[in-house]
């Protein structure tokens, strides 16, 4: 099966273009699930302190018998700790419920714009990341004002941006601010929880293509040059998912799909979420 594709951060990092999410895995079932990723060749994990399940995925990486350096782990900041002092201590336990030496990615989950200031949570990631303890840093759920406003002070630019994205919700707009400030853009929730898999747009272009629906939509990211990271725990979904690198869609199935978009979400709305649990 060909190599997945690394795209390199701002800051040179590399990052594996496809990985393995672990949102809404139970913990009693990550470990498996992140060892059946491993096994299927995937060396990109993504969790987060808020997942409850970063104890399980470094158990699975470091029983993986992989080298530690070739396994790419993000995790992101609980949004109960936006305070610099919370942050620096929600870090720390994320390091040592991991226990994998470093976290390769840390992220600022959401922007909690009335909860607190976002710019003062990012100089805690900033003193994170001049330790060597984050290989990289960046945030998640973040919409163009809050980028520019963090700009505005910072002293490092995001490497990633993770937003929703699919094909009901292409989020242009993040995308093109992230491409001209060198933020890469990460999808979650990339088939929509499931909702886009039916459409008759991508049916016909699965059949055209002889592959799955889900397929057809994670080969869009990946044409489009974003990170992505479906998330099951079903082996065989989990070995489908990653068999996106020996076909390649049309143009025109592009932008058939890309036309899809309602900027319908099936998460939060980052400008109006602010729940700091």
């Amino acid at each position: 099966m060909p190599a997945v594709p690394d795209i390199t951060l701002n800051n040179g990092v590399t990052i594996p273009q496809l990985g393995f999410g672990v949102f809404q895995i139970p913990p009693e079932d990550t470990g498996q699930a992140t060892r059946n990723a491993l096994e299927t060749g995937y060396r990109h994990i993504d969790t987060a302190e808020m997942y409850g399940n970063e104890k399980q995925v470094g158990e699975a990486v470091r029983a993986s018998g992989i080298d530690r350096d070739e396994i790419f782990v993000t995790s992101k900041l609980n949004n109960g700790a936006h305070e610099p002092d919370d942050a620096r201590a929600a870090f720390d336990q994320t390091l040592a419920d991991l226990g994998i030496g470093h976290v390769d990615l840390f992220l600022i989950h959401w922007p909690l714009p009335a909860v607190g200031d976002f710019t003062r949570t990012w100089q805690a990631l900033e003193e994170i990341y001049r330790s060597g303890r984050a290989k990289a840093i960046g945030v998640s759920n973040f919409q163009p004002h809050h980028l520019r406003r963090l700009l505005e002070t910072a002293d490092v630019v995001p490497a990633v941006n993770q937003i929703e994205v699919h094909p009901y919700l292409t989020q242009d707009d993040v995308r093109a601010f992230g491409t001209e400030h060198e933020i890469a853009t990460e999808a979650w929730s990339p088939i929509a929880q499931g909702k886009v898999l039916d459409d008759p747009v991508i049916t016909a272009v699965a059949d055209r293509v002889g592959r799955t629906t889900a397929q057809v939509v994670l080969r869009w990211h990946i044409q489009r040059g974003d990170i992505v990271f479906p998330k099951s725990v079903t082996p065989k979904r989990v070995k489908e998912n990653f068999a996106l690198f020996d076909f390649e869609l049309s143009p025109q199935d592009m932008s058939e799909i890309s036309a899809l978009n309602r900027d319908e979400r099936t998460g939060p709305d980052p400008d109006t979420f602010n729940m700091a649990g």
